[in-house]
């Protein structure tokens, strides 16, 4: 069978990160909103810091607005979803999140503030 044209040969494959109000985040006040988010931003600048973040920010004029933002990690999603763990607006119920592997055509994206490599390059497997 030939392959496919519209398959690219390569991918690179990026672990990424999606934030979600969950439906039933606890009800806080506007001081507590206000320290909750600076935490979260705070921890998210750290990850940025520390080389696990890439790239991240939030969402807006989403057709679902429960989701809030997203980030794409340098590492698996394992390491990812455990760093996410640490999120103080997860801890708090106010964020839950998804990590998936994001597959897109090789060299489709670049990241020229990262310090290392970002993503697997794979290839599609044959069926």
């Amino acid at each position: 069978m030939a392959r496919n044209p519209d398959i690219p040969d390569a991918f690179d494959v990026y672990t990424v990160v999606v934030l979600r109000r969950t439906a039933d985040a606890p009800e806080l006040s506007e001081a507590q909103l206000d320290a909750l988010q600076a935490d979260h931003l705070a921890y998210r600048a750290e990850l940025r810091r520390q080389g696990h973040i890439v790239v991240n920010g939030p969402f807006d004029e989403q057709s679902d607005p429960s989701y809030r933002g997203m980030s794409i990690f340098a590492c698996d999603p394992a390491e990812a979803a455990r760093l996410s763990d640490g999120d103080p607006s997860v801890i708090a119920g106010r964020l839950a999140y998804d990590v998936m592997e994001w597959w897109v055509a090789s060299d489709s994206l670049a990241f020229p503030l990262a310090d290392r490599t970002v993503g697997d390059r794979r290839s599609m497997p044959d069926d």
